[in-house]
């Protein structure tokens, strides 16, 4: 017997890329406290088992990691930690204990207490369930009260939260193959499943407390709570235990077509910058570089500061070359005069484009403002949407009016969790959720206003400024882009949500620390997709999941290709068979090239290299692009 290997006692010790363990036939990856990637073979059967603990307002408290012990074996590990959430009041501690057996037994431990008092909607564990395995694939419910169902994982969004049928859980499994199940044990509460594509989540999530109980609740201090999660490996009668999937191999990651239907290249924009300040002559010069069709900007009638926004707003679209796509927000009850702004724009030069109806206090446009805004703002020449500026399931809480001349909702990777490795996988979620809606709407435009890094109403986020935000931002364009959404306006102009600098500099150089002008990698992103914005994009896929996203545009006779790694493994990929004529030229946006593309991008952007091989590596957090010119 192959002795086991401890670890040093210390969170730093373990990689930033996490350890690898394995618990006789699974394999998974330990990272920052939680179980990720549990796979049979090469297919992925859980996404992710972690402890969350939430406040009043449904904030995720982060938490410290101490006492950390790992040890592995070649078929099995032990690992324990103490993790510590401490925020203003709230204070929770708890120590896991996470095993996996040679005999295929995993279990995921929770033992905490509540040391400070303080109102909280959830603490406890949660269980997530990867969509391309799961979505649709049957499964058995096994209740509280000992009753048990066949069902089947929702395969398109379901409506209601939680999903039909999956509440008082004391157990759930799901078919991996044929006869041969994934089974989990639920103790320590009740546990129910939702549909996290609501929220551009790649997963369906298993999570303890009810959401039918009332919330928040006061815990106190001395509260303990204790709960688990068991996975085993079960085989119907005459199935052997053994997988038939095979396992994964080193080989280069391939490209392949999709498909023989195109989409158009969406219209594409950007917002209005958050800080107010009109653009510069040296900030409108580069970002006019962009191409961009639209600006997009909120219009708050309750604020009376209005006009003035809505005049900087047209200045700067003007200057742009772009038009304008307006969010007006009525006041709460009657108020708002949508006449003074019907009568504003008519005074303005700049096109427009769109306007999306809003009521403040409602989470999707009433079918009586949306009549209003036809009848006010009918010889403005716009379009006349309907939706929400949050997320899909405010259109499932509140369902807008079918009649609106497009619908539109708003994205954001960042609304459950804010990791790298689940923020790379939401443009998956993003897919769902776009192929959802066309299908519901067939002939109505489907706009996607804003994309941001972060919930708008929380805290920057660096990563704004890093190459990961490219490649996210790519790979969330071809999720959305082949899901046949009409437009897209992306995060803001400038600033710390934006996709340059100001001239001035970050304000808070100590959460984001940019330089004044500094250009962000996700700029080269849209450039180079405005370079194609009349083009068509062809459907492309790899054969494995979670590694890197193609996207595939051809315009005339000239094709683009580009390809994102948002992991933070470098990808072996190979270029052949994936129809793409022979490539002349690429670049890589990554780490090694942040400083040139940040600080001199017109030098980097003309900085092309000879490809001198179908197989190469695309490095951590990168966009590769590659070219085959017009002949």
């Amino acid at each position: 017997m192959t002795s086991p290997v401890q670890t040093p006692a210390s969170p730093e010790s373990v990689p930033p890329e996490g350890i690898q363990v394995t618990a006789g036939p699974w394999t998974a990856l330990f990272h920052d406290g939680d179980l990720r990637y549990v796979r049979l073979g090469g297919r992925e059967v859980l996404r992710r088992v972690y402890g969350a603990v939430r406040d009043r307002h449904w904030n995720t408290l982060p938490g410290t990691t101490t006492g950390l012990r790992v040890e592995t074996s070649p078929n099995s590990f032990h690992i324990r930690y103490t993790r510590l959430h401490q925020v203003q009041e709230a204070q929770v501690v708890w120590r896991a204990n996470i095993t996996g057996d040679a005999d295929g037994v995993v279990r995921f431990e929770l033992d905490g207490e509540v040391l400070n008092p303080f109102l909280s909607n959830r603490i406890g564990l949660c269980v997530l369930h990867p969509l391309l395995e799961c979505a649709g694939a049957r499964c058995r419910t096994l209740h509280a009260d000992g009753t048990s169902e066949e069902r089947r994982f929702p395969e398109q969004l379901a409506p209601s939260q939680p999903v039909d049928g999956f509440t008082d859980l004391a157990g759930l499994s799901h078919e991996i193959e044929p006869g041969l199940w994934a089974e989990l044990e639920f103790e320590g509460d009740r546990f129910e499943t939702e549909d996290q594509r609501h929220w551009i989540d790649a997963s369906l999530k298993t999570y303890s407390t009810p959401l039918r109980l009332p919330k928040p609740v006061a815990v106190p201090a001395g509260m303990r709570i204790r709960q688990r999660v068991t996975l085993r490996l079960r085989a119907e009668p005459g199935r052997k235990v053994g997988p038939t999937i095979r396992p994964p191999t080193e080989d280069p990651i391939h490209i392949h077509l999709a498909g023989a239907h195109t989409w158009r290249v969406p219209e594409m924009g950007l917002g209005m910058a958050s800080h107010g300040q009109p653009l510069s002559p040296s900030e409108v010069q580069r970002l006019s570089r962009l191409g961009v069709s639209h600006l997009g900007v909120d219009l708050k009638l309750s604020d009376p500061r209005w006009p003035e926004h809505l005049r900087t707003a047209a200045r700067d679209a003007l200057e742009l070359g772009a038009a304008l796509e307006l969010g007006i927000h009525l006041p709460v009850g009657n108020g708002g005069n949508l006449g003074d702004v019907a009568l504003l724009l008519g005074r303005m030069k700049v096109d427009l484009v769109r306007a999306l109806i809003l009521r403040d206090g409602e989470r999707s446009t009433p079918p009586a403002d949306l009549e209003q805004a036809r009848d006010a703002l009918k010889h403005c020449g716009m379009a006349l949407g309907v939706g929400t500026r949050g997320d899909l399931y405010d259109l499932v809480l509140q369902p807008p009016p079918g009649t609106g001349d497009f619908l539109g909702w708003s994205m954001n990777p960042q609304v459950h969790a804010t990791d790298d490795l689940s923020l790379a996988e939401t443009p998956e979620g993003a897919a769902h959720q776009a192929a959802a809606l066309r299908r519901a709407n067939p002939e109505r435009a489907l706009v996607v206003s804003p994309v941001t890094l972060k919930p708008r109403s929380s805290a920057v986020d660096p990563r704004q400024r890093l190459p990961l935000a490219a490649a996210w931002t790519l790979a969330l364009f071809k999720a959305l882009a082949e899901g046949g959404v009409d437009s897209v306006t992306f995060f803001e102009t400038t600033g710390w949500q934006g996709v340059i600098e100001t001239e001035r500099g970050s304000p808070a150089p100590d959460l984001f620390p940019s330089q004044p002008g500094e250009v962000f990698p996700v700029y080269h992103v849209l450039a180079d997709l405005g370079e194609f914005a009349r083009g068509e994009v062809i459907p492309t896929r790899v054969d494995t999941p979670l590694s890197v996203v193609p996207l595939l545009i051809r315009l005339g006779n000239r094709h683009r290709l580009w390809i994102a790694n948002p992991s933070a493994t470098p990808r072996r990929i190979s270029l052949s068979g994936s129809g793409h004529p022979k490539v002349l030229q690429w670049r890589c946006l990554d780490a090694q090239t942040l400083a040139e593309a940040g600080h001199s991008p017109d030098r980097f952007r003309s900085r092309w290299n000879h490809l001198s091989a179908d197989t190469l590596t695309i490095p951590p957090h990168a966009v590769a692009t590659f070219d085959a010119p017009a002949p």
